[in-house]
């Protein structure tokens, strides 16, 4: 009967080796080269990352140290000359005038400096053109500074007169009789000419985009390149945040301009101020991608090398496989010696792969069904005599405890030479269904000869295979079976190692239980040696 047309199964279109190992070659060095990438990229990320943020942080440490010993030095410098007016009670006001000025020029620390007596009266500034002498104190942070009676330190604020942002400092005043006598103050303007200016006050944006900025206690700028962001309040910024609570670190963050940041930050803790290094995300992406391109120069040239390589190699491969695949074709037809094959992918030899694989199959299929054959017991479909001898060298071999019960049918001679032997096979069926359910996975049970069955069950005291023993000679007992009869059966449990090291003294020993159920009345179970 001619087939429809259109109808003829069309073969897929094989693809040549050539082809293949072109492609191959291709992905391979593309899937390679994007992992390299991105793991490289990430890692490069990664590592700029955190030596970024290692600086910064290193860079914040170095200048809260500078801030933290700076103000500790203007604090001993105050604490100094309060110590010598203890000594200077009779001196004239010019004396301490002129004491009050090399004070103040020796260090550059403060902008100015007076001397308050306990009523709050200027008894001496410096410098003279301040004309303060003989007034009162107006200045919130000086006046809580003379209640206090002990050293002071403001947080910054702007001067009532003047309206530049200061920071004022003072020393409590004592006789030799620890008489109060006021206190000895300096004010430092932040954005004036003094020591803490000049160290912090030429702050610029560098190449990079990185600066530095110092925020107060309260979370005000005191110091930033943009001067119109001195004394904004910036307590919101995640990083200003962490200064406020006294804390050190690194970290990844939004600024409030919404721009991502990598922030060194540290405490200085002596006034509570914060210093905080940031660096621009985007400071690292240029260098992330110039990374990029030099990986990229360094692999086109060799990819291409390899390309071409690959194309005269394959070239070469493929010619021999053709042939091959014409004489896969002549199989059959004419006697030809076939050389030894491997399977491939590419059209030609794909024809000799499947001839391969089919022989194979059915010689796999025969060859599985001989050894099923070999290792079932025909009549019951449980394990033989051979395969449970191997399980036992097996299990013997591993040092793995187990137990054995050898179970014999009750009777059975009478029940073959009554009933005959079909009768007797039924039997023998029903008793294998009966032990096939009662054992665990990786149980093993066989049909050991005749009517005796044996039953390996591993990690298994004696004493728990005699309860598995005895379920299933109840569970035979009381079965049903197609006979005017009852069936029975006697068991033997033996257990490896306790009663036996080789095959033939666990199964002797096994048996020696048997014969002991028999003889003293069938219909029970024994443990070897009880």
């Amino acid at each position: 009967m001619p087939i429809p047309k259109g109808a003829e199964h069309k073969p897929k279109k094989k693809l040549s080796l050539t082809f293949l190992l072109m492609a191959l070659v291709t992905m391979v060095f593309l899937l390679t080269t994007t992992i390299l990438l991105v793991g490289s990229y990430q890692s490069k990320k990664k590592s700029l990352t955190g030596t970024t943020l290692n600086l910064n942080y290193s860079n914040a440490d170095k200048m809260s140290k500078t801030l933290d010993s700076l103000f500790r030095s203007m604090r001993s410098s105050l604490v100094y000359g309060a110590g010598e007016f203890s000594g200077m009670e009779a001196a004239g006001p010019e004396v301490i005038d002129k004491y009050l000025e090399l004070m103040r020029n020796s260090g550059n620390y403060f902008n100015s400096i007076i001397r308050v007596d306990a009523n709050g009266t200027v008894m001496n500034n410096s410098p003279a053109s301040l004309g303060m002498a003989g007034s009162q104190i107006i200045s919130p942070p000086a006046k809580e500074a003379l209640a206090l009676q002990k050293s002071y330190l403001s947080a910054p604020y702007k001067g009532s007169t003047t309206g530049r942002l200061l920071v004022f400092m003072s020393e409590p005043l004592f006789n030799k009789d620890k008489q109060y006598l006021g206190l000895l103050g300096g004010t430092i303007y932040l954005q004036d000419y003094n020591i803490l200016n000049m160290i912090f006050g030429s702050n610029d944006i560098d190449q990079t985009g990185s600066y530095y900025y110092i925020v107060s206690a309260e979370g005000h700028v005191l110091f930033h390149p943009d001067k119109n962001r001195i004394n904004r309040d910036i307590s919101k910024n995640e990083v200003v945040q962490q200064l406020m609570k006294g804390k050190s670190g690194e970290i990844q963050a939004l600024n409030l301009d919404g721009v991502m940041m990598l922030a060194g930050y540290s405490a200085v803790p002596v006034n509570g101020w914060g210093v905080v290094v940031v660096s621009p995300v985007h400071v690292i992406q240029s260098e992330l991608l110039a990374h990029l391109r030099k990986i990229l120069t360094y692999t086109v040239i060799p990819f291409i090398l390899l390309l071409l390589c690959v194309f005269v190699l394959a070239h070469r491969l493929a010619k021999p496989f053709v042939v091959l695949a014409d004489l896969m074709n002549r199989i059959g037809k004419e006697n030809i010696e076939l050389p030894d094959l491997k399977p491939h992918w590419n059209r030609e030899a794909d024809l000799l792969t499947k001839a391969v694989m089919i022989a194979f199959t059915d010689i796999q299929k025969q060859t599985d069904q001989l050894t099923q054959e070999a290792m079932t017991d025909l009549l019951t479909g449980l394990t033989n005599r051979r395969s449970l001898d191997l399980s036992i060298q097996q299990w013997i071999a591993a040092r793995v405890p187990f137990s054995v019960i050898v179970l014999d049918v009750d009777k059975f001679k009478f029940v073959n030479d009554t009933y005959g032997h079909l009768a007797g096979d039924e039997v023998l069926r029903q008793v294998a269904g009966i032990l096939t359910a009662s054992i665990r996975p990786g149980d093993v049970c066989a049909r050991y000869g005749g009517e005796e069955f044996v039953l390996l069950l591993p990690r298994t005291k004696a004493e728990d295979a005699f309860n598995v023993a005895e379920r299933i000679r109840q569970t035979l007992e009381k079965s049903k079976v197609p006979l005017p009869m009852q069936v029975t059966s006697s068991q033997g449990i033996a257990h490896y190692p306790t009663h036996g090291r080789t095959r033939e003294e666990l199964l002797g020993q096994a048996d020696e239980a048997l014969y002991t159920a028999k003889h003293t009345g069938r219909n029970r179970t024994v443990i070897a040696g009880e």
